[in-house]
């Protein structure tokens, strides 16, 4: 099963990290939380609250099978450290599965990796998005070659469970 690292800090849109949390663990895969500390418990929006595993500093891309990036404030919040950048960064440029939902595609623009790359994301950072060179798709889900899963709000949430466990499914087949 996949080890997938999990960036997230205070202020991450609760149900898009608690529901992709469950439907990838109901599947078996084990997800790691990291932040610029490790042991701190950040909260969410509407209050829930997160252990924090490891720290950007004691990670590195190559021990994890894939990469999640939950959305509100947390990946804007996040962008901002270059460690954290280049982590995700290494995801890309390696072709590993990563997902992003609402505004977690913040850290794919910061990191300069979605270039012609196909990707949605929150209606907000749609301009932004487009500038970085991605090709915006207004659909629930966006799957781009078999590695990078973007969906909008939380009300994509069904539909990007469900392409993130399929493409882990895959990977493992």
């Amino acid at each position: 099963m996949a080890k997938i690292a999990t960036v997230i800090t205070n202020m991450f849109e609760d149900a898009e990290f608690t529901s992709p949390k469950g439907a990838l663990e109901a599947a078996g895969h084990e997800l790691i939380t990291i932040d610029t500390t490790a042991g701190i418990e950040v909260e969410g929006k509407h209050g829930e609250k997160v252990k924090i595993d490891r720290d950007i500093d004691e990670v590195t891309a190559s021990e994890f099978d894939a990469l999640f990036i939950p959305g509100g404030f947390s990946p804007d919040i996040l962008r901002v450290d270059d460690r954290v950048v280049a982590f995700v960064k290494e995801f890309m440029d390696e072709m590993k599965p990563t997902f992003a939902i609402c505004h977690g595609p913040q850290l794919l623009i910061t990191a300069k990796t979605l270039n012609g790359r196909d990707a949605t994301g929150y209606k907000s950072i749609r301009v932004d998005l487009e500038n970085a060179g991605a090709i915006f798709h207004d659909e629930e889900v966006f799957v781009c070659q078999k590695q990078l899963v973007t969906s909008r709000t939380p009300e994509d949430l069904p539909a990007f469970n469900r392409e993130i466990v399929k493409l882990l499914e895959s990977e493992e087949g």
